[in-house]
């Protein structure tokens, strides 16, 4: 069932602010998680880590879990369809792992913001983790840059499934046509 309208550019509004969101907020994480990784001060690397750890709940899981959602109902609310065109699905494909991710990664930042953990930060016990968070940030980064880009260049292809849902509609516009041609 279609969406009127106004409810279809409300629901398209709030999934490309969620969308846009969660990339501005994956930015700023990973400017936190820079300045973590090269500051030399164990106070503020403690403080850096909260933040981040903050940015990560407050903001970004948030963030994630909307512009998923949005984005189901939108395309459930339109012609594009959940399953209809291939482009579609690759952001799915694509949201779904990274929204795993996420919350999988959010032990690690816990873990650095931890006050426990401020001296092993310090003295570079905790620079493997320091770097993995820097390094899931810009494939996070990357992830929601290609699934703007699917969104708005919308490459071509119909699965199988949006082929055979076009052509009945085709195929009932042209049977009225044909059987009163074919009546008179």
């Amino acid at each position: 069932m279609l969406m009127p309208p106004r409810l279809r550019k409300t629901a398209l509004t709030l999934h490309i602010s969620t969308s846009l969101g969660w990339l501005g907020a994956v930015a700023s994480f990973l400017a936190v998680a820079v300045a973590g990784l090269t500051t030399t001060d164990p106070d503020r690397g403690h403080a850096l880590y909260l933040s981040a750890d903050l940015i990560a709940w407050a903001v970004i899981v948030p963030l994630a879990l909307a512009s998923f959602t949005t984005g189901v109902i939108q395309s459930l609310g339109t012609a594009w369809g959940l399953i209809r065109h291939w482009w579609v699905i690759a952001k799915i494909a694509l949201t779904i792992p990274a929204t795993g991710l996420l919350l999988l990664h959010t032990g690690p930042i816990g873990q650095l913001a931890d006050p426990a953990s401020t001296a092993a930060v310090a003295t570079g016990h905790l620079h493997g983790l320091q770097v993995q968070m820097v390094a899931d940030a810009v494939a996070a980064a990357l992830v929601l840059l290609a699934a703007t880009a699917l969104a708005v260049f919308k490459p071509r292809g119909m699965t199988a499934y949006g082929f055979r849902r076009s052509r009945p509609a085709a195929t009932a516009a042209v049977t009225p046509m044909a059987a009163s041609t074919t009546a008179g």
